[in-house]
């Protein structure tokens, strides 16, 4: 019986792309470096998910991939810009402004409230995701929030989840972990040794590898995931 639920924030809850695109865009106009096109926040986005996934591999730190994506990113569209820290600082900020919810994601929380225990498990920096997480209201409904750079671990790493379940009241087989990304949030959970549902809006192809308990296209199908068990 699922008693708690691990939330990913980050294109789970929250539309990631929707609030990249705000920040950068609004960091461009603070640094008065023009415009930033739909195709530039594209290849800016390959660029910061490639750094990610490094950091999930271990191959890197976190102050190394804040400071590389956009080293890599105006080095490749040829601006001259060197003020990287400041840069990524607003960035951090501006980040956090605004919430944009994915479909039924706020609905979703709000009908579990009270129902099951629910926790954001996130990599997230703290300053970008402390905001987030006030301007979308969501920390007042959520029952404990990790992150990863106060965790002093990322997901997928198994002593993130060792943090969690050290903090809360619940056993791995009455939790869940819901999330949009196989390489942090399943891989995570199957490290772990706990359930997984893979948040799957655009209905991608699988790799062998990966075992996962559900999958759903609609977060209000959690709902009905969770009555059942």
């Amino acid at each position: 019986m699922i008693k708690a639920v691990l939330w990913d924030i980050d294109g789970t809850l929250l539309d990631f792309l929707k609030a990249e695109a705000y920040g950068i865009r609004k960091c461009f106009s603070i640094f008065n470096l023009g415009e930033c096109t739909d195709e530039m926040l594209e290849r800016y986005s390959a660029i910061n998910r490639t750094w990610w996934c490094r950091l999930e591999r271990g191959e890197c730190t976190k102050p190394e991939v804040l400071e590389g994506r956009f080293a890599d990113f105006f080095k490749a569209e040829g601006i001259d810009f060197d003020q990287i820290d400041e840069f990524n600082l607003a960035y951090q900020y501006h980040l956090g402004n605004h919430a944009f919810f994915c479909d039924h994601g706020l609905e979703t929380v709000e009908m579990l409230k009270g129902k099951v225990a629910q926790y954001a498990v996130t990599n997230g920096t703290a300053l970008a995701q402390d905001r987030k997480l006030e301007q979308s209201g969501l920390n007042r409904l959520l029952d404990g929030i990790f992150i990863s750079e106060r965790v002093g671990s990322e997901k997928p790493d198994v002593r993130f989840f060792d943090a969690v379940f050290a903090s809360i009241p619940y056993s791995k087989e009455e939790c869940i972990i819901i999330g949009d990304s196989l390489t942090s949030d399943m891989q995570g959970g199957m490290n772990a040794n706990i359930s997984t549902c893979f948040y799957n809006p655009k209905d991608i192809l699988i790799p062998e590898g990966y075992h996962i308990d559900y999958t759903v296209r609609d977060l209000a199908e959690v709902l009905d995931l969770i009555k059942g068990e």
